[in-house]
């Protein structure tokens, strides 16, 4: 909120309402005439909604941010933020089956209504296809041994999941194991939701959504997204599309990590029109 530099009758967007607390903390900082524009996908997210004249929210993915931005009269905003992943609601809701640690249908989708659950993907997928996709979205080091196992099967919940990786890597250590847990759940995630296509839709639409001067700060939470919102703001850098962007990656603190452990993997990156 620092480096969005917040006019209070600015026009913002926060491309990722969640449980609305970026956007409540926006708010209080805009004036009268300031307006904010949310995006969810989550039909849940809409419980969350603000009851301000100055707020909308729009039920759909980050990715349609440019065509929704013409549709309520606001093309170019003052600035965009990001916060990227899945959300600690949907984390703590067994039946959504995001997380390894609760009993849950495996299903990992962030709209319910779209897509298919993560228990008929993996019965589609191939093991090289399975191979590919935990190296690319989680880093996997045991991707290989791991694929065989998983592809193709029939797995229902997510303790299923989380048990069928533990026992094809029954010989490593217990810390080991649960990185590695909760990798696969991350790689599974990004590819059930299509997560990297629309980051890379909503890297390409902000230069056309941004006002001259305008700034987006996004949050990402693995190597995957950093990658990707790190080379489009070098690139736009040097193609002159942005003035500035963050040189370092900025982290939480080691007190915010105490205070919220969820925080531990956050990473920020900031560009300006």
């Amino acid at each position: 909120l620092d480096f969005l530099n917040l006019r209070p009758g600015g026009t913002y967007i926060d491309a990722t309402f969640g449980g609305g607390g970026h956007s409540r903390a926006i708010l209080e900082a805009l004036g009268s005439k300031g307006r904010l524009i949310a995006f969810d996908q989550d039909p849940d997210a809409g419980a969350n909604a603000l009851d301000d004249s100055r707020f909308t929210l729009v039920p759909h993915n980050f990715e349609h941010l440019k065509r929704f931005l013409k549709l309520h009269g606001a093309p170019q905003v003052d600035g965009i933020l990001a916060d990227l992943g899945v959300s600690s609601h949907q984390l703590d809701q067994p039946e959504r089956g995001f997380a390894h640690k609760y009993e849950g249908p495996l299903d990992m989708r962030m709209n319910p209504a779209k897509g298919i659950a993560a228990s008929k993907w993996l019965e589609r997928v191939t093991p090289a296809e399975l191979a590919e996709i935990l190296r690319e979205n989680s880093d996997e080091p045991h991707a290989q041994i791991l694929a065989p196992q998983l592809a193709a099967k029939s797995i229902s919940s997510t303790l299923e999941l989380a048990q069928a990786i533990r026992t094809a890597l029954s010989s490593r250590p217990e810390e080991e194991l649960k990185k590695t847990v909760a990798r696969v759940f991350q790689a599974i995630r990004i590819e059930v939701n299509e997560e990297f296509a629309a980051l890379d839709a909503l890297l390409r639409s902000l230069p056309f959504s941004l006002r001259l001067g305008g700034r987006v700060a996004i949050l990402t939470f693995h190597s995957g997204e950093d990658r990707r919102v790190k080379k489009a703001f070098q690139a736009g850098h040097r193609e002159g599309i942005y003035s500035e962007i963050a040189r370092d990656v900025i982290r939480s603190s080691a007190a915010e990590c105490r205070a919220n452990p969820r925080a531990t993997s956050a990473k920020l990156r900031w560009a300006r029109r």
